[in-house]
């Protein structure tokens, strides 16, 4: 069976709601992974989504701040919800496909949006920053996300990390920038090597190239010296290394009216 999966830091579902549709109609990945969602659950547009074919949902949404989403066209086993750094700021949901989905062996999909952590790259000056090295830290010892054998698991989302030289538009001017200091950059890959994870994108695509998904709304205009990060992320489990068969980063959707900073990253795979 072919399964394909997209992953999209959205800011603000109901904002973007039409270029999300946009998206959906064009692509129609079987499973859609939103972060930063920005709105209460009950506020979350359901009949939108449903009338784009995708049936089934889960939620993990706040008011104005973070939130995550996973909406699909195949219907779930199961969901879980996380909570980081004991605190319930909707950065986690994950589910289950099986049998209800004509899957044979359990699928688990892990959806996060880990924080950003602020301008001032020091934990003690910065919170934010704290809290961001403390939820990778968090990250790195879930046991949960320890897929082992023949575990099935994918883990997706705006991780607000670019851990390598060329996932940033200048390795020595981004050194001291929040998403790609070496402790931000070791934490990330502490928890990609503990769970035995594999980085899609650096799997298929030479550490030589520049890669990115996400450009700052600061310049006016995105495309002017391709200032970019790659933020957003899909691993595997070593059970699913050699099913990957596609993945895609829709570079256009950055130039869409109203666009979100990030755009959709999308793997297909054969379960």
């Amino acid at each position: 069976m072919r399964f394909s999966l997209t992953t999209w830091n959205i800011n603000s579902v109901r904002l973007r709601i039409d270029l999300v549709a946009k998206f959906l109609k064009s692509a129609r990945p079987d499973v859609l992974c939103l972060q930063e969602t920005k709105c209460i659950d009950d506020a979350f547009p359901l009949k939108r989504f449903k009338r784009l074919g995708y049936e089934h949902v889960a939620l993990n949404g706040q008011k104005g701040y973070h939130g995550v989403a996973i909406v699909s066209k195949i219907p779930f086993e199961s969901t879980d919800i996380r909570t980081f750094c004991d605190k319930m700021d909707s950065r986690h949901i994950s589910v289950s496909f099986g049998e209800k989905a004509n899957i044979a062996r359990p699928l688990v999909v892990h959806n996060f949006y880990v924080p950003a952590g602020g301008d001032i790259p020091d934990p003690a000056l910065n919170e934010k920053f704290d809290h961001k090295l403390r939820f990778l830290d968090e990250m790195k010892a879930c046991e949960p996300l320890h897929p082992r054998g023949e575990d099935r698991h994918i883990l997706v989302g705006d991780l607000n990390v670019a851990p390598h030289e060329n996932d940033v538009w200048s390795h020595k001017q981004l050194l001291k920038v929040v998403s790609h200091t070496p402790v931000e950059t070791e934490k990330l890959q502490a928890a990609l090597a503990a769970g035995e994870w594999v980085d899609v994108a650096r799997d298929r695509i030479p550490m030589s190239e520049k890669v990115y998904t996400w450009w700052s709304y600061r310049s006016a205009d995105w495309t002017v010296g391709d200032r970019g990060r790659r933020l957003d992320h899909i691993w595997v489990s070593r059970a699913l290394k050699d099913a990957v068969s596609d993945f895609r980063i829709l570079r256009d959707a950055r130039s869409w009216e109203r666009p979100s900073d990030h755009v959709p990253v999308t793997v297909t795979l054969e379960v």
